[in-house]
């Protein structure tokens, strides 16, 4: 008869043999990453780029619009996202492919910044496509800002192909990229080099007196804008505002989209890795901005935009003066952040207050309206022929109109950073890993194809516009940027 104690044994060896084959390795998860990037190298990219959502083979791809060959997508997901991605594996596997995948991507953005020195939402490389835009490679256009500059000079448009567009993070994503990119190859890579000290100075000068920025712009160098037209002061409520969209874009200072909030992270992250003052010095400017933009009691939040009297105004006919509950939440997280970097107590000031205040705004299951009514608070809606209403039954869908509150976790980091050292506010956490974490990186890794791809269902355009559906599905530059992210977090987790 064996000894209950060698039985006890056996089971045990089972059971830890069964666990260990769920179990994922630190080979696995490097074998991966690099099937991911690879793949994603080799198969989906066009000239080192990329746009949002392309067919498995490449063939058809799309961003916010259609791509025909040749052209790539700057706004996020797109190139400078995947870039990052690259990077990202990089830095957590120490494998030189990522490197070299990352530098693909970072030249294809090189040869798309424009002469007003950033990126608009997508590059030409069909030669007849490219004569369209104001590149540096190969552009000749100039021309001076005539007064007072800034957004009332820039909203014209007048140099439609040498737009550089702050929106949706397209210039500020690109630029955090290339100078990550720039810093891994020790500063060595004379293009790359050239175009983030090009890009970092026109943003610098596209920033207002008040610390803000606009949408886009389309002059570099020039001007910057004048500070008699664009006078530093303190937001207030209009006496009166129009229920009816104005149409006139008045709207200079921007927070909607995370224009001026990305545009301080990039100028915080320049000065991380040049080390120059006058990059703190933009990012702090942008941080006064936030707490002059803080609309005064009883509603001490922000509003999406405001014009240059530093009021709330129009933008789409679905944007109205208000305070908004998205962006205000933006605006607190960029303050941390801003707090973080420096270590200056006066960026933790409007905090308290704000919090105060869009607590008691919250909506039944801990969500937030995008609007609040000025004087009123009332949340406000818009029906789907875009009149104002406060039914929410009957809003466009493309548009979010509610969004879930960020408050409790914004408020518990603000108390964190409170019980922080001012030496210890920019040490980094190392995370650890979970089960959940395990779990997730396992499922991650299964759902791979043989070929490195996480392909899903979905639809495709055509050049000529026209919708596919790949019966192989699709790949997303959005679920290859999140994955790869959650890879790297279990590489580095202890």
């Amino acid at each position: 008869m064996r000894p209950d104690w060698l039985l006890t044994l056996a089971v045990s060896v089972i059971v830890a043999g069964f666990a260990r084959a769920e179990d994922t390795s630190r080979d696995e998860v490097l074998a991966a990453l690099s099937k991911a990037t690879t793949y994603f190298h080799n198969r989906i990219a066009d000239h080192g780029g990329y746009a949002w959502v392309s067919s498995v083979d490449g063939k058809f791809r799309e961003g916010e619009g259609v791509c025909g060959p040749g052209t790539i997508w700057v706004q996020p997901p797109g190139t400078p996202s995947v870039g990052m991605a690259f990077l990202d594996a990089y830095e957590a596997s120490g494998n030189p492919i990522h490197l070299k995948q990352a530098q693909a991507c970072a030249m294809a953005l090189v040869k798309g910044q424009l002469l007003s020195g950033g990126w608009n939402y997508r590059i030409e490389f069909d030669p007849a496509k490219r004569r369209e835009f104001t590149y540096r490679d190969g552009g000749s256009q100039t021309a001076k800002t005539p007064f007072p500059g800034g957004w009332d000079i820039w909203k014209k448009r007048q140099l439609k192909g040498n737009i550089t567009v702050v929106d949706d993070d397209t210039t500020p994503a690109a630029l955090r990229f290339l100078m990550r990119m720039d810093e891994k190859l020790k500063f060595g890579d004379k293009p790359i080099h050239e175009a983030v000290e090009y890009a970092l100075a026109s943003l610098q000068n596209a920033q207002y007196p008040v610390g803000a920025w606009s949408h886009n712009y389309d002059r570099f160098p020039t001007e910057p804008p004048d500070a008699k037209h664009y006078p530093v002061k303190a937001a207030s409520i209009p006496d009166a505002w129009s229920r009816t969209w104005t149409k006139d874009f008045t709207g200079c200072y921007m927070l909607n989209d995370r224009i001026t909030q990305n545009a301080i992270a990039t100028m915080s992250l320049a000065h991380r890795i040049y080390g120059e003052k006058k990059y703190q010095e933009a990012a702090e400017r942008g941080g006064k901005f936030l707490a002059l933009a803080q609309l005064p009691d009883p509603q001490p939040a922000w509003a999406q935009q405001y014009n240059r009297d530093m009021q709330p105004v129009w933008d789409r006919k679905f944007e109205p003066p208000a305070i908004t509950g998205l962006e205000s939440q933006d605006t607190l997280e960029t303050l941390l952040k801003l707090y973080r970097e420096t270590g200056n107590k006066v960026h933790l000031e409007p905090i308290p207050k704000a919090l105060a205040y869009l607590k008691k705004c919250e909506l039944p299951e801990k969500k937030l309206a995008r609007f609040y009514e000025l004087n009123t608070n009332k949340p406000l809606y818009f029906t789907k022929d875009y009149k104002i209403t406060y039914d929410k039954d009957d809003v466009p869908t493309h548009y979010g109109f509610t969004f879930a509150s960020r408050l409790d976790n914004i408020e518990r980091e603000y108390q964190r950073l409170l019980d922080t050292k001012p030496d210890d506010l920019r040490k980094v956490r190392v995370s650890k890993r979970t089960k959940d974490l395990d779990a997730t990186v396992l499922k991650i890794i299964k759902a791979q194809n043989a070929e490195g791809a996480w392909t899903e269902s979905g639809t495709v355009r055509s050049p000529d516009g026209k919708k596919v559906t790949p019966k192989e599905g699709v790949v997303k530059s959005e679920t290859l940027v999140k994955n790869v992210e959650t890879l790297c977090r279990w590489l580095k987790a202890e």
